[in-house]
This record gives C-alpha cells, sequence and structure tokens, in this order.
C-alpha cells in the first residue's frame, strides 16, 4: 500500500440533508488537483453510520467514478456484525474500492480474539486487501499492538490506521510489525509528523479537507527523510490541525469547508452544529492561514 496522506472526506449535504452529489464531485475534484494519495469516504467523517445503505453505495459510486486510476480509494466500512461486514465487502469491491479500511466492531465490545475472528474472517472472503481501524474512543474497544501484530500475519491484511495518539503504543505496533509487509499510519493529524518521522507509513487525515496539498506535501517530505521541512509545516498548520478536532468530527471540517465556499453543507442529527465560540477561533485560525 503506498505510503502518504489519505484525506477522510467529508459527505456533503444540502439543505433539506439530502446527498449534495454535486458538491461531493467537486470536493473530490479538489482532492485529485492537490495530488492527495488517497481518498477515504465513508468513516466517521463522512458519516457513515448516518446515511442509508443506499447513500454509502451512492458515496461510493460517485468517488470511484470521479477518483479511479487518479488516486487510491479507501472506503471506511463501519458495521457490528461479520455478516453485514461480508456483505459491504462485497459491495465496496464489486463498485471499485482499491482497499476496504474496516472499523474494530464497535458497541458489541468484542473480546480481543473476537476481534482477530472478525478480521481473518473478512480477509479470507474479501477480493481487495483489508486495512484494520482501531478507534477506541468510536468503538469501544483498542486493539492492542499484540493484536494487530497477530493480523499483520494475514497475507490480505496490509496496514492499520491506528487513532491511538500514544507514542508508546504505535511504536510497539511499529516494532511488533516491522519483519511484515505492512503499513502503520496514523488517524490524528497532531500526530502525523511525528509518526512518519520515526517510522511510520503516513497518515488518514481530516485535515486534508482542507489544506489536502499541505498535508500531500508535509508527509512527502517526512517519507523522505527531509524532517526540517516537514517539521516547519507541522507547526504552520498545527492550530489548524487542533481546530479540526472542535468538538465531535466532522463537525470543524463541515464548518471551514463552508468558510472556504466549498461544499461541507450542514450535519445530520444527532449531530449539531459547531459552537459559535469555536465557530469564531476556528475562522480565526482559516484567516491566519490565508485560507479565507
Amino acid at each position: 500500500m503506498q505510503k502518504g496522506a489519505y484525506t477522510l472526506l467529508i459527505t456533503p449535504f444540502k439543505e433539506d440533508f439530502s446527498v449534495d452529489e454535486d458538491g461531493l464531485k467537486l470536493l473530490v475534484q479538489k482532492q485529485i488537483e492537490a495530488g492527495i494519495h488517497g481518498i477515504a469516504p465513508l468513516g466517521v467523517t463522512g458519516e457513515n453510520t448516518l446515511l442509508t445503505d443506499e447513500e454509502v453505495n451512492r458515496v461510493l459510486e460517485i468517488v470511484v467514478k470521479e477518483a479511479k486510476g487518479k488516486t487510491l480509494i479507501v472506503p471506511d466500512l463501519c458495521v457490528m456484525s461479520l455478516w453485514k461486514a461480508i456483505e459491504r465487502t462485497k459491495q465496496f469491491t464489486y463498485l471499485g474500492a482499491d482497499y476496504l479500511c474496516i472499523y474494530s466492531p464497535y458497541f458489541v465490545l468484542p473480546k480481543p480474539d473476537g476481534v482477530i475472528k472478525f478480521f481473518e474472517k473478512l480477509a479470507d472472503v474479501s477480493e481487495i486487501p483489508i486495512v484494520l481501524h482501531n478507534a477506541e474512543g468510536r468503538t469501544g474497544i483498542n486493539m492492542t499492538p499484540e493484536t494487530t501484530a497477530k493480523l499483520a500475519k494475514h497475507p490480505n491484511i496490509i496496514g492499520i490506521k491506528d487513532g491511538n495518539k500514544k507514542l508508546d503504543h504505535l511504536a510497539k505496533v511499529l516494532y511488533l510489525t516491522k519483519d511484515d509487509d505492512f503499513e502503520v499510519f496514523t488517524g490524528k493529524d497532531t500526530t502525523a509528523f511525528p509518526f512518519v518521522s520515526f517510522g511510520g507509513s503516513g497518515s488518514f487525515t481530516v485535515s486534508g479537507n482542507i489544506i489536502p496539498g499541505a498535508m500531500k506535501e508535509m508527509l512527502e517530505l517526512a517519507l523522505a527523510g527531509n524532517l526540517k521541512k516537514a517539521e516547519k509545516l507541522h507547526f504552520e498548520y498545527y492550530n489548524l490541525f487542533e481546530a479540526i478536532r472542535f468538538e465531535t468530527n466532522p463537525m470543524a471540517a463541515k464548518r471551514a469547508l463552508n468558510l472556504m465556499n466549498l461544499p461541507g453543507g450542514s450535519l445530520r442529527l444527532p449531530l449539531t452544529e459547531l459552537s459559535e465560540e469555536k465557530t469564531k477561533k476556528l475562522k480565526f485560525i482559516l484567516e491566519e492561514r490565508k485560507l479565507i
């Protein structure tokens, strides 16, 4: 799997909360123009669990039509049951995904052996490679480095997007998988540069919705060993990295796009709009960076 920056793409909505298909096409084109390494739709940032099955398929269909062959397409798969996961795996493969990024099952709180069996069975049936997704704050469970290392041995599991911000956790994942054909990505913009500087493969990035070119450049520099220039970009945009996670993702990402006159749109309940206090701070940072 290519190292680098994969944008966790938002799903824009119209005023009536239907999917803004033209807006989605525009956002995908912006990513392609920036040369982003990959687009990752349908994750938490894309409000996956607030979409119908038909909308999930339509969003991926649009992304594939606009981006296939121009950048990698790595949709998130957010479901609780193995049976639903198998169904979506087959559908996403049919629609043209290059890889599948799959959350550990949320809400049901499986034991580590259940998580391992879940991913192994999916990897056995999937026709395209699988990227694990560890996000304790969303799923209620943290995949330990040992669990990840065991799954890294499966020939069809080729990487992980790990949302754990603790560097000792990430360092151990890298250490335990160093002899495997396995890429380790962070899911946090604030840790993207430091993580790559000590061996990580890149980042699945929310800020990529706002500054795809800068995220691509920063990670390419870091991966090439040009740490001083990468560090400069990291510090230049660090306040934005924090602001894009104000309140609940993707509230700030959508508000930022709207402020930039791009199709962010609204959010679906139970998500609500970013508070006015945080909006003022976000707007100041965007103005400071000359993004609006």
